[in-house]
């Protein structure tokens, strides 16, 4: 055997070795990839639905407390992941608020946008304003 053969015999055992090392590191969130196959296999369009957070951050930073930075964190990402899946952010909120006192905490997951899009969407509740047309 040549002295080039083995050193790229060599170097591909080792490109080998990386990637399978890159694979165990990360056996679990492979496993929900390949189980799920609306799991995408990047999250470049989370991102860019989230960029919109930090654009803002000056208008943000001064929230007065924690629990107020973590309610305008969890507003801020109602809107991205509502236009993933396809949901007018007005109407889901208000359809949830509306349900979330007589729903059972059991059964929290069904008022996430994913499952709510598929049980709810159709027929979801509307505000007194649009009710009486104001």
């Amino acid at each position: 055997m040549s002295a080039s053969f083995c050193t790229a015999a060599s170097k591909r055992r080792i490109t080998l070795g990386k990637a399978l090392a890159y694979a165990h590191e990360r056996e679990g969130p492979l496993r929900v990839f390949f189980a799920d196959p609306a799991v995408p296999i990047d999250t470049n369009r989370l991102k860019l639905a989230l960029r919109v957070i930090p654009m803002g951050w000056k208008n943000w930073r001064f929230c007065w407390a924690e629990a107020g930075a973590r309610h305008v964190g969890t507003l801020q990402s109602l809107r991205p992941t509502c236009r993933l899946h396809g949901i007018t952010p007005y109407t889901y909120l208000v359809d949830v608020l509306q349900r979330i006192g007589q729903h059972p905490a059991g059964e929290i997951i069904t008022l996430t946008s994913r499952v709510w899009k598929a049980r709810f969407a159709h027929d979801s509740l509307t505000s007194d304003v649009e009710r009486h047309g104001h």
